[in-house]
């Protein structure tokens, strides 16, 4: 047998594996990141589409990586390969994230989310700069929100530092 050949449980391993690419464009088109349909013709821009589509979904891939533990994604994916009796049968979740899905919290007690709905409670932050007009050395600072707890959880996940 060739080793560029895949035997059976490799085979449909990879087949199921064609979910995780749909959902990756469905994120990228519909869902989350909601990359329109643009129409080029020249070879250049459509590599271009495609490569900053690619690039918008690495992003995101990334952030649901580092996310895990405040997000309803299991972060035990090997954990929960083991479990399951046959690469044939339906891919189940490993305990820690069939636990967070019950009580809708993670194991430091936080709430856990969706991507979706973690994005738009990050989406209301805002950084103004505010230019006071009339003084005599045109004072200017940056206002900044005060960060809630799960913002905060968020970005410290992320590892992004943020000078407010």
């Amino acid at each position: 047998m060739k080793s560029d050949v895949l035997d059976a449980d490799h085979t449909v391993d990879a087949y199921k594996g064609l979910s995780g690419v749909e959902r990756a464009f469905r994120c990228m088109k519909t869902i989350d990141l909601k990359v329109r349909p643009i129409h080029h013709r020249r070879p250049h821009r459509v590599r271009a589409h495609v490569f900053m589509c690619m690039l918008g979904y690495y992003v995101e891939w990334h952030m649901r990586q580092a996310l895990a533990p405040i997000l309803f994604d299991d972060e035990d994916k090997e954990l929960a390969k083991t479990l399951r009796e046959s690469v044939v049968s339906p891919a189940k979740r490993s305990p820690k994230a069939e636990e967070k899905a019950q009580t809708k919290l993670n194991d430091r007690g936080e709430p856990v989310h969706s991507f979706r709905t973690l994005l738009q409670d990050l989406s209301t932050l805002t950084k103004n700069r505010v230019r006071i007009v009339g003084s005599a050395e045109g004072a200017e600072f940056d206002q900044v929100p005060e960060l809630s707890p799960l913002q905060q959880r968020a970005f410290e996940l992320l590892g992004v530092p943020l000078n407010c």
